[in-house]
């Protein structure tokens, strides 16, 4: 899989999750088999550049990988300033999202409400890949609702206009996150257009995987909530379509290992008091098939110093080892 002049390690990428893809999360997958690790959603408003929950977003210093960072807005010129300040920030693919459902996006016409207006979607490209010189990518959705699946209309608008990988969720924006991801309209999009495609929603396994890349056609696989809590899922999918074998899951130690990595990682990233909040929701997602009735997350939750995480977690697992 290659966008522009960088040539990826492997087809498998991480999907930009506000509040989930920061350094420390992107860092770990990368480390544990994804090709490219997409930044969180950055607003393209310059107000709120400068706040504390967007330099953390933009904080790229020692990562190590090509350095992908998504932009979202509907305002053309505005957008263009954006990608030029994240490639002065180090950015060296900048992402469009058109892809994002959430209510507060969509109603400043963001994110993908912009599907229901494809001259402004041909603006909005035209003004980013005119803006900068490093290669520009969209992430879509098939359409507004099921009755207005126009993927293929937009797809054909990104290549047109020079956009060098489209990434494509598999639900309309009208589905949210509801019901079964449809891989058709990625399948004709990927017939219709010269540009790699890659495939995104509801691949939560190495067979998932395999199907949906021979199913679409598609050049890669973007993975994103079956990668919360369990970052190594890009390992055995990459182990699976290399070799055809289905690799053991993570003995118990090992997820230790990586579950404390990621805290100590995000408590030095965030600080004290955001390091230990944003920690909770992650830890939650590793320990899903260990704590089904959710008791140790509410004993976690109530935690608000750095080290009592550390040694409560490692009493977890010396319990976990013992049953």
């Amino acid at each position: 899989m290659q966008i522009g002049p960088y040539q990826l390690e492997n087809n498998l990428m991480v999907a930009p999750m506000a509040g989930v893809t920061d350094r420390p999360f992107r860092q770990l997958c990368r480390r544990l088999g994804a090709g490219l690790a997409v930044s969180e959603m950055l607003s393209s408003n310059p107000k709120v550049w400068k706040t504390e929950k967007s330099m953390s977003r933009m904080d790229h210093s020692g990562e190590s990988g090509i350095r992908s960072v998504q932009i979202a807005g509907a305002d053309p010129q505005l957008m263009a300033e954006a990608a030029q300040f994240n490639v002065k920030n180090g950015a060296q693919i900048v992402d469009i999202n058109m892809g994002c459902p959430a209510k507060k996006v969509n109603k400043k016409l963001a994110g993908s409400a912009l599907l229901q207006y494809p001259e402004l979607v041909t603006d909005i490209v035209k003004a980013v890949v005119n803006a900068v010189d490093v290669p520009v990518t969209l992430k879509i959705r098939t359409g507004w609702d099921t009755d207005n699946r126009n993927g293929v209309e937009i797809a054909r608008i990104a290549e047109q206009n020079g956009i060098q990988s489209l990434a494509v969720h598999g639900r309309t924006r009208s589905c949210m996150y509801k019901g079964e991801a449809e891989y058709q309209t990625i399948k004709d999009i990927k017939s219709s257009v010269s540009i790699p495609v890659v495939a995104n929603g509801d691949i939560t396994s190495p067979q998932k995987a395999k199907q949906v890349l021979e199913y679409t056609g598609a050049d890669a696989l973007m993975i994103g909530r079956a990668a919360q809590g369990r970052p190594w899922i890009f390992r055995e999918i990459n182990h699976y379509l290399t070799t055809g074998e289905l690799l053991p899951e993570p003995a118990l130690d090992e997820v230790q290992s990586i579950l404390m990595e990621h805290l100590v990682n995000l408590h030095a990233f965030y600080g004290d008091v955001m390091g230990v909040r944003i920690a909770r929701k992650h830890v939650s997602w590793y320990l899903q098939a260990h704590d089904r009735e959710g008791q140790f997350r509410r004993v976690f939750n109530a935690i608000d110093a750095q080290q009592e995480q550390i040694d409560t977690l490692e009493k977890y697992f010396e319990t976990l080892a013992d049953n």
